[in-house]
């Protein structure tokens, strides 16, 4: 009888080895020890990556701040040095680093300087920039000037691998105006002095660039050096110093700066300025009329160019607070000695003149005794101390006497009554937004249509009624320093 043979039994024609089992286990223990290893560097890797990083952002934030706080107290004047200082360390000393620590400042992280691009020897400290502050309008916070304690990082992985092996870290920042808010438009300075005294009966007059203060003017009718026109459009690009091209003076490529009435440069002396020759009044006049609440056309928005919160044209046919009625809407303009000027600079004018002659009288501005300026003292935020209206008929002969209906402030602030008028919403409405600061050019000016032209100044005129294809009415309210027209203050790269 046979008897079936079960698989477990059959028979092998060799005997099988045992496996190594310990041996096996040992390489796992080898390799598990490794990767031990490499994972508790990768975390210690990324433990220390990520405190670099914390601190990293921390001290950078603190240097935006600084910088940004600095740069917007800067106005081209001492007091602006100062204001800069205290607000970057008022700044500085709110922000934490390892999330509890205060940060304790030092004017020595802040410097100051005229080009955001400027080599790094081309920036001083406070008390340098206070003695010359005109040009230092940007400012540079570099943490590594602080206590080295406040971006110090001391590693864990790497100081395992390396004794001693600790980073500090740095937040480097430079911040200053992104533009300026002076309009693409500039005349001749009808005189080369910053400013000069006009003798007259009243007493010595304030005369800025030729101009006198509450008096107004045709933009478009003026040169101390013809009997043409002289007028120009600014390439609002070309900062002083640098060629522009011919295209952006174009009224396409302006139109929108004259609706906001700025300049895509930091400032705007210092160096020649790129001008067109004439400014095109006719293809801006809607641009400049947005002041007026005047959309019709869609040439400006009203949120970036917003109406002024006066809207109110004051023509010269209806100046209430004048007892001489004027003839025109500017003082009267004439051919003389070779120039075309006004009744305001040449006394007595050709053919004599009138106390009509002058057009309205201090509608947003009023004349200023000349004891008012100081050399090289920006005006007083008040203003300066003014001629009071009873001083008219010595200061405009033949004789122009004040009207006893003169307002107590100048018309233009009248925020009711006869003398206001309210825009369509007055959700955006800005004051003084008919205020056009214009570049005063030394003239003549080079022949051609695209040239180089230095700037003298900064003039602030009040356009007193809406513009129109040919005239451009404004009174003249002053000299403003470059360095007080900031748009806005940002940071760079």
């Amino acid at each position: 009888m046979r008897y079936p043979i079960r698989p477990s039994a059959r028979p092998s024609g060799r005997r099988r080895r045992a496996r190594p089992a310990r041996a096996q286990h040992g390489a796992v223990a080898v390799i598990v020890a490794a990767m031990v290893v490499v994972i508790l560097g990768v975390c210690g890797m990324a433990i220390d990556l990520g405190l670099m990083y914390n601190r990293r952002v921390e001290m950078q934030n603190l240097a935006d701040a600084a910088a940004l706080a600095a740069a917007g107290e800067l106005d081209g004047t001492a007091a602006g040095v100062t204001r800069a200082m205290a607000s970057a360390a008022t700044v500085a000393n709110t922000f934490k680093y390892r999330y509890t620590q205060s940060v304790t400042w030092s004017d020595a992280a802040l410097k100051f300087g005229s080009d955001p691009a400027a080599r790094a020897g081309d920036w001083v400290t406070g008390d340098m920039a206070r003695s010359a502050p005109q040009a230092r309008l940007f400012a540079r916070v570099d943490t590594l000037a602080l206590d080295r304690s406040i971006g110090l990082v001391k590693t864990i992985f790497m100081n395992v691998v390396a004794a001693g092996q600790e980073a500090v870290l740095q937040g480097y920042a430079t911040a200053g105006r992104m533009g300026v808010k002076v309009a693409p438009l500039a005349i001749c300075a009808l005189a080369p002095a910053r400013a000069a005294a006009r003798t007259t009966d009243a007493g010595q007059e304030l005369v800025e660039f030729g101009f006198r203060r509450g008096i107004g003017y045709d933009l478009m009718q003026l040169n101390p050096h013809g009997t043409t026109p002289a007028n120009f459009v600014v390439n609002p690009f070309a900062p002083p110093g640098m060629p522009g091209t011919s295209g952006a003076t174009s009224p396409v490529i302006v139109g929108p700066y004259i609706c906001t009435g700025t300049m895509s440069m930091t400032r705007v002396t210092g160096g020649n300025l790129t001008v067109g020759r004439p400014f095109p009044l006719a293809s801006l006049v809607n641009q400049l009329n947005s002041r007026f609440d005047d959309y019709s056309t869609k040439s400006c928005s009203r949120f970036s160019a917003p109406p002024d919160a006066n809207v109110k044209a004051f023509q010269y046919t209806a100046i209430p607070w004048m007892s001489t009625p004027p003839l025109g809407q500017s003082a009267a303009s004439f051919d003389a000695d070779g120039a075309l000027r006004t009744v305001a600079d040449i006394s007595p004018a050709p053919g004599g003149n009138t106390a009509a002659m002058y057009g309205p009288l201090w509608i947003n501005a009023k004349a200023v005794p000349f004891s008012a300026y100081v050399a090289g003292v920006p005006e007083p935020g008040g203003g300066y101390a003014t001629f009071a209206s009873t001083a008219w008929a010595n200061l405009y002969k033949p004789g122009q006497p004040a009207a006893s209906g003169y307002p107590v402030t100048t018309p233009y602030l009248a925020s009711s009554g006869a003398n206001f008028t309210a825009p369509s919403t007055t959700i955006r409405a800005q004051r003084n937004r008919r205020v056009l600061n214009v570049v005063l050019l030394a003239c003549p000016v080079a022949a051609g249509t695209t040239v180089q032209a230095a700037p003298l100044g900064v003039a602030r005129f009040f356009m007193t009624v809406p513009a129109t294809s040919t005239t451009l009415h404004a009174e003249f309210a002053g000299v403003v320093d470059d360095a007080a027209l900031a748009t806005s203050t940002g940071l760079f790269p």
